[in-house]
């Protein structure tokens, strides 16, 4: 009886409402990252934007939420994973309130920055709820196979919703879809997460580190995502990548020497699982964001598709992802993590590979639909054990850093695949938009995507540890300590 009393956790704790809150956040976040894409053309002709002025629609928000994520996740660990979660959710659905109701291109542009340091505050303390909350066996592989399903089905649906929404309830509910799913997860968090004890603080905060991490990874992204108006060797993109590079190694200086608390510790690194989890987060995060982005050209401006049947042709791609993600749940009980991530990976490389053939004359049914069930279901096989493995082993009072540290590793993953990609097919396009130079290109993408999901199957074959699935004994003991939660 003194055992089970030891794993019983605060009566306030509901892991069931977590689950559904942290769920909810993954979804909506997810979403937010691909819901506006579809709706730029009328958000342009509604708010008078001019063409670059248009960008940064999507790149307001890309730099605030992968410029704070590393901030985020500290603040979830000094200051209260709860607190800061609620927090986070109140911005980002009154920003997305905001947002829906801008008559300028200012307002919107403002309103979509608060939406990422909302974001950048509540994803990295969602996930650490989720990681302290099932710590391990069956529940633990469970819960992150809802959330890897919640977290790809927002972001292939967000293709689908934006579309439906701009083309039929019109461009604004790209930002009103957010408040209802924020007030939701707020209700959800409110009554299902404990308060939790009060936070150890070590040590005064390590502001300058704050400040170097923040700035240098800002002008990473902001760097990056400009190369779409400045090549990557003009002098532009060559100083703010500098200055980049500059702060973010004066940031690891200050961590190794500072006498306060430091926003990230260095040992962190250490652990082989946060390492090899991050390379390998980065990697798929820059194939899999530049693969929608080059399918989502292709169906309009090669198949000659509209917003909103380009949207349902994504479909296919985010129920394979669910797919994936209930299939990695059955064999987690099965198989070791780092052993979902090679199969995983690899379905997902053999679909973008697939997605390679693609030919000016071809067809939804011929080219889109039998790579999009391959990657999705390879790719719902990775997102569980990946965040699995990058958060086990992690203290309780850094889980929070880490949490950040993997939502800012696909963050810019995602601007520097982008970019570089998006480069390298427009260079094999040239001057020519016919429909045959243009598929050139993004067939040319989407198997450079496919070459680094290899180069991070090869990451997790070399870095990650083996490790065994749940035993039987866990199992067992994971099912009393949750009716013991109930």
């Amino acid at each position: 009886m003194a055992v089970m009393t030891s794993v019983v956790v605060k009566p306030s704790a509901r892991p069931g409402l977590t689950l559904a809150a942290v769920a909810v956040v993954q979804f909506m976040v997810s979403l937010d990252l691909s819901v506006v894409n579809v709706g730029l053309p009328r958000i342009a002709a509604g708010l008078g934007f001019s063409a670059m002025g248009l960008t940064w629609v999507i790149h307001a928000y890309a730099l605030t939420f992968g410029g704070l994520l590393l901030l985020g996740g500290k603040a979830a660990d000094r200051y209260g994973r709860r607190r800061v979660l609620l927090l986070g959710l109140g911005l980002f659905g009154l920003a997305s309130l905001a947002g829906g109701f801008a008559l300028e291109p200012g307002h919107l542009v403002a309103a979509r920055a608060a939406q990422g340091i909302g974001a950048a505050a509540l994803a990295p303390a969602a996930l650490a709820l989720l990681t302290t909350t099932f710590p391990a066996g069956r529940a633990r592989v469970r819960a992150f196979g809802i959330w890897s399903a919640t977290n790809a089905a927002g972001a292939a649906l967000g293709v689908l919703i934006g579309g439906l929404l701009t083309e039929y309830a019109g461009w604004r509910w790209v930002m009103f879809v957010n408040v209802p799913m924020a007030a939701c997860a707020l209700a959800l968090a409110w009554r299902g997460v404990a308060a939790g004890p009060p936070p150890a603080r070590g040590g005064r905060p390590d502001v300058l580190g704050a400040v170097l991490a923040t700035a240098g990874m800002t002008l990473l992204v902001f760097g990056v995502v400009r190369t779409d108006r400045y090549a990557w060797t003009s002098p532009v993109t060559v100083t703010t990548l500098a200055v980049a590079a500059a702060l973010l190694i004066a940031f690891v200086h200050v961590e190794r020497t500072t006498a306060r608390e430091p926003l990230i510790r260095l040992g962190l690194f250490a652990n082989r699982a946060v390492a090899g989890a991050n390379a390998y987060n980065l990697l798929a995060g820059a194939a899999l964001a530049s693969s929608f982005y080059f399918l989502a050209l292709y169906l309009q401006r090669v198949l000659g598709i509209g917003p909103a049947p380009a949207g349902v042709a994504f479909l296919p791609l985010a129920l394979g992802v669910i797919a994936g993600s209930v299939l990695a749940v059955k064999l987690g009980y099965r198989l070791a993590p780092r052993t979902l991530l090679v199969i995983g990976g690899l379905l997902t490389a053999a679909g973008f590979a697939w997605f390679g053939l693609i030919s000016p004359d071809g067809a939804f049914v011929t080219d889109v639909l039998g790579p999009s069930v391959v990657a999705g279901v390879g790719f719902g096989l990775c997102l569980g054990p990946l965040v699995s493995i990058a958060t086990v082993g992690v203290a309780p009072h850094e889980t929070g850093t880490a949490s950040g540290l993997l939502n800012s590793s696909r963050q810019i993953g995602a601007s520097l695949g982008l970019a570089a990609l998006g480069t390298v097919a427009h260079s094999r396009t040239g001057q020519a938009a016919t429909p045959e130079a243009l598929t050139e290109g993004y067939a040319l993408g989407l198997t450079l995507g496919a070459v680094l999901l290899l180069a991070a199957v090869v990451i997790a074959v070399a870095v990650l540890r083996r490790t065994s699935p749940p035993s039987r004994a866990e199992q067992v003991a994971d099912r009393d300590v949750i009716h013991a939660r109930d």
